[in-house]
């Protein structure tokens, strides 16, 4: 049974694990850093489950940033007929693609 995690950012919630690569929205943080996710919900290791309320105290997820860009463009339409109301408008969303390398858990937790 592997070790993993749920983890919030961004507003959302992330199932993972180490050596998993997750795709987020953008963190202040520069390629190649090394960053520690402290907002852990659950955490599950040896077997052994751990839920917090609303996070689990002395739970950190240690993980590097491996890329970063921009999604592809979502087109936004509003149109009201009979009125020539149309407007379309784009969205690139940033993101930050970050790489699991360890969950940690402290003794007094």
């Amino acid at each position: 049974m592997s070790d993993y995690a749920i983890i919030r950012t961004g507003g959302k919630q992330y199932r993972v694990g180490p050596g998993d690569i997750v795709r987020t929205e953008t963190l202040p943080y520069e390629f190649g850093d090394n960053i520690e996710l402290d907002d852990v919900l659950m955490v599950s290791t040896d077997g052994e489950v751990m839920v917090g309320s609303p996070t689990v105290a002395g739970a950190k997820v240690s993980a590097q940033v491996v890329g970063q860009g921009r999604d592809e463009k979502v087109i936004v339409m509003k149109y009201k007929p009979k009125t020539r109301y149309r407007r379309r408008n784009g969205h690139r969303q940033s993101y930050i693609d970050l790489k699991i390398t360890g969950i940690s858990l402290s003794e007094d937790a």
